[in-house]
């Protein structure tokens, strides 16, 4: 039978070749977009590894060319921290979570790198407001003041990089170029490690980070400072006002913009939804038109057999053997461009395309697959129950 099938294929293999190709083209469309659905779906159900509700961050401006003397920056955490309402302050660099804001770099420990990192300069409450996950040893403290070098906090996929299963703590790790005169601020120990943390996005996967411990501890060449505040559950515009007026109240020349870190993620979220949401809708269109196609083709197709399926009826072929015989012929066709479509998937995961886990285009692989032979099979469907349904003597009479 199968050879048979294999027989007839080949006999209309001019035909056949152009449903291939659009099964191998709908394949393709169908392996992208599975694969980024699959990989968006996962990251999205992950953990972030921090706590961003009730996380406000604040830009605190001295104004332009104008410098922000230490002490009176202090006094403006001091006096932020006693508002009823605010349960912490921290001082951080601006690449705060879910803005478009980064700074990235690779690092090295006896000849092992890292790809590239997020750093963050943060100070040591930074850990109690984000509500960062400690795995290992602490955070920052007073008594890394006369640390020679520069104490660090690292993520544990970037801890797996660097020291595989050695010990981390303590170690000491540098730039991936250092350069030839290393200085000790370009020499990083490690004081602790913490979950992995995915701050860029939603459907972003977690990004290898480590935290610098904020120096030095002057800021004479501050224009601007940055300040997460965790605050208490329902605080809104009014406590907003107050900080405002606080930061005022130390300085007039100083200026402040608040802004909610759970807001800044909601519109972050739409820079993915939005173009995630075209490529969909326009996939979606396509399969459908790929779908009437090949109904078209198999209808076209039946009505040009009919004086073969009238000479199998005739030789006793029963309805559903004619149905089968349909069915079987598209299942291969299928096949074909499935196998085709496989072969060109595979290269992705085998170049590490995107850097994304291989798992993510095997599960892509699958879905396209699956998703082809169920549409052939609704294709061919109706037009081969409509060949078991012609009755021999008059596909023979027509002919």
């Amino acid at each position: 039978m199968l050879r048979h099938l294999f027989k007839l294929i080949w006999n209309r293999k001019r035909n056949n070749l152009l449903l291939v190709s659009e099964i191998f083209f709908s394949f393709v469309v169908l392996f992208a977009v599975g694969t980024m659905l699959i990989t968006f779906g996962t990251n999205f159900l992950a953990p972030h590894g921090f706590d961003y509700q009730q996380v406000w961050r604040l830009e605190i401006r001295a104004g332009q060319n104008k410098t922000m003397p230490r002490t009176e920056l202090d006094e403006v955490l001091r006096q932020m921290q006693a508002l009823p309402g605010v349960r912490q302050v921290a001082l951080a660099s601006d690449n705060m979570p879910f803005i478009f804001r980064t700074n990235t770099s690779a690092f090295s420990y006896k000849g092992r790198k890292s790809e590239q990192s997020n750093i963050y300069d943060t100070d040591d409450q930074y850990a109690q407001v984000m509500g960062l996950k400690l795995r290992e040893g602490r955070w920052f403290a007073k008594a890394d003041d006369g640390s020679h070098h520069r104490p660090v906090v690292i993520s544990q996929d970037l801890r797996e990089t660097l020291f595989g299963n050695e010990p981390a703590l303590g170690k000491i790790f540098s730039w991936a170029e250092p350069g030839p005169d290393i200085k000790p601020e370009d020499e990083f120990q490690v004081m602790g490690v913490v979950e992995n943390v995915r701050m860029e996005n939603d459907f972003g996967p977690p990004v290898p980070s480590m935290w610098k411990r904020l120096l030095p501890f002057d800021t004479t060449r501050w224009e601007t400072a940055n300040v997460v505040v965790r605050v208490a559950p329902g605080a809104g515009g009014e406590l907003q006002e107050k900080i405002a007026r606080t930061v005022a109240g130390v300085t007039r020349q100083w200026t402040t913009m608040v802004r909610v870190v759970d807001e800044d993620r909601l519109h972050k979220r739409r820079y993915t939804i939005v173009p995630t949401a075209g490529l969909a809708l326009v996939s979606l269109f396509l399969i459908v038109n790929v779908a009437l196609g090949l109904f078209g083709v198999l209808w076209y197709n039946i009505s040009q057999r009919r004086a073969e399926i009238g000479l199998r009826r005739a030789m006793g072929a029963t309805g559903s053997a004619i149905s089968r015989q349909f069915l079987g012929e598209m299942l291969i066709v299928s096949t074909l461009g499935v196998v085709l479509g496989c072969l060109l998937a595979v290269q992705f995961p085998l170049l590490g395309a995107f850097e994304l886990d291989p798992k993510f285009y095997l599960a892509g692989i699958a879905v396209a697959g699956v998703a082809v032979y169920v549409i052939t099979a609704l294709c061919a469907f109706y037009p081969s129950r409509l060949a078991a349904g012609i009755h021999p003597a008059v596909a023979l009479r027509e002919e």
